[in-house]
């Protein structure tokens, strides 16, 4: 799955324009590297991302095209 697509259906980023927006900027790491929108998320990578002086760190558990808001965040374990 792709990037943006991922930090959309995990509802860490709300909208997917916004997230291609963030990847674009170089605000979104994967494993450590600036990571295009178009990346193809897998389970086990670590996303770091920048919102403004904050910033957050995930492991992504799975990847799923379809979620449920209330299962969004079972899609990934926060770091730290």
């Amino acid at each position: 799955m792709r990037l943006d697509k991922y930090l959309k259906i995990s509802r860490l980023i709300k909208r997917r324009t916004v997230a291609n927006e963030a990847c674009d900027a170089g605000r979104v790491l994967v494993n450590g590297k600036p990571a295009r929108a178009s990346y193809d998320v897998k389970p086990g990578d670590k996303l770091e991302i920048a919102f403004g002086t904050r910033t957050v760190r995930v492991e992504v558990l799975r990847v799923a095209e379809v979620v449920r808001k209330e299962d969004a965040d079972e899609l990934f374990r926060i770091l730290d």
